[in-house]
């Protein structure tokens, strides 16, 4: 019998991973069935539960997709040489967010992710180690942009790069839930918070 490829295995998980997307993004992660997304694959059942014996596991398989593209850009953010200023790292972030809040993107199951979380423990043990990284490479930028005099001598980049992060989900729950308001606004906003009062 001839050996299946690596190749023919990656496509078929992310044929079932699409399929499932799909579902999950119509129907939500509680009204999606396995045979929901059986059907949706147009595969057998020993088909699909050979890369994913659960509905949990196809849960998991998208939280980590929705994920993978922002750690990559957040981690290049925090090793940019020079540093970033602080507003135009979080404004390169926003555009990628701006890319994965349509229709097609990843970033509307991630609320999904996070209510899920709520009662999956090894869902929450994920996204917990998740976030608490994302939260890492803002707080290297922080870092890096009080060594370079951008923060004020008594600021505590901990606290600062916490805050930093806080406003890219805050930025993609408005744009998600009501639509506004756009990148160019927002960023305006956080400019007005974070330029010095005038005497």
């Amino acid at each position: 019998m001839p050996r299946v490829s690596d190749e023919h295995l990656a496509a078929r998980r992310q044929q079932i991973l699409d399929a499932a997307r799909r579902c999950f993004r119509r129907d939500g992660f509680h009204n999606t069935s396995m045979q929901d997304v059986i059907k949706e694959a147009g595969l057998s059942v020993g088909a699909v539960y050979r890369y994913f014996p659960s509905k949990n596991d196809l849960i998991t398989a998208i939280a980590q997709s929705v994920v993978g593209g922002a750690e990559g850009l957040f981690a290049d953010l925090a090793a940019a040489d020079p540093p970033l200023p602080l507003v135009d790292a979080l404004d390169r972030a926003l555009t990628y967010v701006d890319t994965q809040t349509g229709p097609d993107g990843m970033l509307p199951l991630a609320i999904q992710v996070w209510s899920e979380a709520q009662r999956d423990a090894a869902l929450a043990e994920f996204v917990a180690r998740t976030y608490t990284a994302f939260r890492g490479h803002f707080v290297t930028l922080a870092r890096r942009a009080h060594a370079a005099g951008e923060l004020p001598a008594d600021a505590d980049p901990e606290a600062v790069g916490a805050a930093l992060f806080a406003l890219v989900p805050g930025y993609f729950m408005q744009r998600i839930l009501t639509g506004s308001p756009d990148r160019h606004t927002y960023l305006a906003g956080v400019r007005a918070l974070l330029a010095p009062p005038r005497p």
